[in-house]
């Protein structure tokens, strides 16, 4: 296990349980059909532009999970943090890690609660509390589902995330107006990649593809 991810479970370990747990019910109380939101921009990338003032998403990408007349709310996708044993995390949130196989990357989804974590997914394997966003693409934020990566029995495509990004009404709106964003089709190859660092070109180039 590396130094990097002993410390992300060790801050994180007797607070992140709980914020796991009971953040699913702010995420559903907070969320809106797809339908409605379908004029705003869940389910799809937010690309920072070079001309993004702020440092904390210069070059970020965003999966938007959440827009509509009430907010937004979305997950960086390409700020790994640390990558270490997938049994060390069941640990943090006290689930049995008999026979858990493999390693998990963290990522930082954003500056708002740093502690509360979140699964991107493909939406083949759905819990009961697991929210599907748009075109096979879906979030959880019960444990669970990270004790069923660790089985073998997770879904296909996934990436976990803590923190994320957040916007009162209107406001991002208003830095759309201000060219601070790409607005581009969300796609799984980008969203679930495995090379970080080359997310941001890949939808840069893909703002460039009539669809």
């Amino acid at each position: 296990m590396t130094t990097a991810f002993r410390h992300c479970i060790r801050a994180r370990h007797l607070a992140l349980l709980i914020l796991f747990l009971s953040s699913a019910m702010s995420v559903r109380a907070a969320s809106l059909p797809v339908a409605e939101a379908a004029e705003f921009t869940a389910g799809q990338l937010l690309v920072a532009t070079r001309e993004m003032r702020d440092p904390r998403f210069a070059e970020a990408v965003i999966y938007m999970v959440k827009h509509n007349t009430e907010g937004a709310m979305g997950l960086v996708i390409n700020r790994p943090l640390a990558r270490g044993p997938v049994k060390d995390l069941l640990r943090g949130f006290g689930i049995q890690d008999q026979g858990a196989k493999g390693e998990i990357i963290i990522h930082y989804g954003g500056p708002l609660n740093a502690n509360s974590a979140f699964v991107l997914h493909s939406d083949d394997v759905m819990l009961d509390d697991s929210e599907r966003v748009k075109d096979g693409i879906a979030m959880t934020v019960n444990a669970k589902l990270i004790e069923a990566l660790a089985h073998g029995r997770g879904p296909r495509q996934s990436l976990m995330v803590f923190g994320y990004a957040g916007w009162a009404p209107g406001q991002l709106e208003g830095e759309l107006e201000a060219g601070a964003w790409h607005v581009v089709p969300a796609d799984k190859t980008i969203v679930f990649g495995k090379e970080a660092d080359k997310k941001w070109q890949q939808a840069m180039d893909r703002r460039r593809i009539s669809l």
